[in-house]
């Protein structure tokens, strides 16, 4: 399943690292990133692939959620036809 992560918050280091750790523990692939600050506010897309079989979308929802929390930042996480969906003018 693709899905469509954003994070926004204050910059610091780490936050890269922890939300691929988590991706990589639920056996989540990254396909592409893109990462930029402004100021200092981090932003970062990430398209990725899920294995339904080893987490389904809500679990990796959920510790994405968990981990946004522990950065102080904003974890969003989304199928990618509902993404596509919700902008398709």
């Amino acid at each position: 399943m693709k899905c469509v992560i954003s994070v926004l918050g204050k910059d610091r280091s780490g936050i890269v690292a922890a939300v691929a750790t988590t991706l990589a523990a639920c056996n989540a692939n990254i396909d592409d990133i893109s990462q930029t600050i402004l100021d200092d506010i981090f932003s970062m897309t990430m398209l990725t692939t899920l294995d339904p079989e080893a987490a389904d979308f809500n679990i990796v929802q959920e510790k994405l959620e968990a981990v946004g929390k522990d950065l102080g930042v904003q974890v969003i996480i989304q199928r990618e036809d509902v993404f596509q969906y919700m902008y398709k003018i």
